[in-house]
């Protein structure tokens, strides 16, 4: 499956697509210093949400989807360098209605776990392209 969707992502600090079917992503995360917020290494948890956000937009996979709301937990602390695994699955679809269901695991160790309500749009949000 091709993805069609956040072509532009920034990888660091998203993560990198490593599986893609129908409805369904997977993507993984090695936590660098860039994401730090402390000096004990705690990373921030908007790079956790940013990696969950990412792979429910990759399981929808529609160049126009978007984000409409999140219902999300952190559940454990997560330090610099550590690996991730988030997947996301597609649980309803209704009209433009995605909802999608997220899990950050950590050496299968479940750290965040929400739900993410998308819509894909007819066109893209920013409406037309612009030229120069």
């Amino acid at each position: 499956m091709k993805n069609k969707t956040h072509l532009e992502i920034n990888e660091a600090l998203c993560g990198t697509l490593t599986h893609q079917e129908e409805n369904k992503s997977i993507i993984a995360l090695t936590t660098t210093d860039a994401m730090r917020a402390d000096e004990r290494g705690l990373v921030h948890g908007g790079f956790l949400f940013g990696m969950a956000d990412y792979a429910a937009m990759c399981a929808v996979n529609d160049p126009n989807v978007v984000l409409g709301s999140a219902e999300t937990t952190f559940l454990k602390p997560v330090v610099v360098g550590e690996t991730l695994t988030a997947e996301a699955h597609v649980k309803e679809e209704k009209g433009k209605k995605r909802s999608v269901r997220a899990t950050i695991t950590r050496n299968s160790e479940i750290v965040f776990e929400g739900n993410f309500l998308c819509f894909v749009l007819p066109t893209h949000v920013l409406g037309e392209k612009r030229s120069g």
